[in-house]
């Protein structure tokens, strides 16, 4: 089982690590990662692993068997031996990036409170799909109120609940094409906004930045009809 310490501490750039073993693929698992794993439409970190006499470039990260996290070496990369005491180190400025879109993608979930069929999240931009039958009126007004909650420099925290709790608030859940991982026993949530404020509460495994204030700037993209119910909203960093 793989530590998380991304969860742990998202701004987490640098820690040491053991390597466990080498998978089938040649992927390297540590016995705690700072790489977060492909997961929920946010993909898996990238970064290196230093250690005395060598370094591996590491191109993304990927769910392994159980709870393992796995990290993929560039090609033809030199993998670290079993039981070697490392250095990882992540690309910050891109995880930084993720986690400001990602943010920015709960908040749209309020600011279009619809359905949402699915979602992707990359370098800079984002996306949600939504149940929505007739396109918005005003694009330019959902973008001003999305940047409005931004501005409003909100907390974003963490709590937990129990998995028969979520189902007793099964409303939690906005995403209909992902549910939550189940089989721990519990589920967590991330709010952005505390007491009268909060805004968002919903099930969520992925990295987020403290408060909303740090994402910056967001920019519409187009609104794209992807089936006779389903429409696709793009959003992007401006600064």
């Amino acid at each position: 089982m793989t530590e998380l310490l991304y969860r742990e501490d998202a701004y987490l750039t640098e820690a040491p690590g053991t390597v466990l073993s080498h998978t089938d693929r040649g992927g390297v698992v540590l016995d705690a990662s700072l790489f977060y794993a492909t997961a929920g439409g946010q993909p898996g970190d990238s970064g290196r692993l230093t250690w005395d006499g060598g370094s591996m470039e590491v191109v993304t990260t990927v769910k392994g068997e159980g709870d393992d996290i796995v990290l993929v070496p560039a090609e033809g990369a030199a993998l670290p031996p079993v039981g070697t005491e490392l250095y990882q180190h992540l690309d910050w400025e891109r995880r930084h990036s993720l986690m400001r879109v990602h943010t920015a993608l709960h908040l749209l979930s309020v600011v279009i409170p619809l359905p949402v069929t699915g979602g992707q999240i990359s370098e800079g931009q984002g996306r949600l799909d939504f149940d929505m039958p007739e396109a918005p009126e005003d694009k330019q007004a959902l973008e001003e109120a999305l940047n409005a909650l931004i501005a409003r420099d909100l907390e974003v925290s963490e709590t937990w609940i129990t998995e028969a709790e979520l189902d007793q608030n099964p409303g939690l859940v906005k995403t209909m094409s992902v549910q939550p991982p189940r089989g721990a026993g519990r589920i967590r949530l991330v709010r952005i906004g505390e007491g009268a404020e909060q805004v968002d509460l919903q099930p969520c495994g992925g990295t987020h930045v403290k408060r909303t204030g740090e994402i910056g700037r967001i920019a519409f993209g187009k609104i794209e009809k992807k089936s006779k119910l389903n429409r696709r909203v793009r959003i992007s960093l401006v600064d």
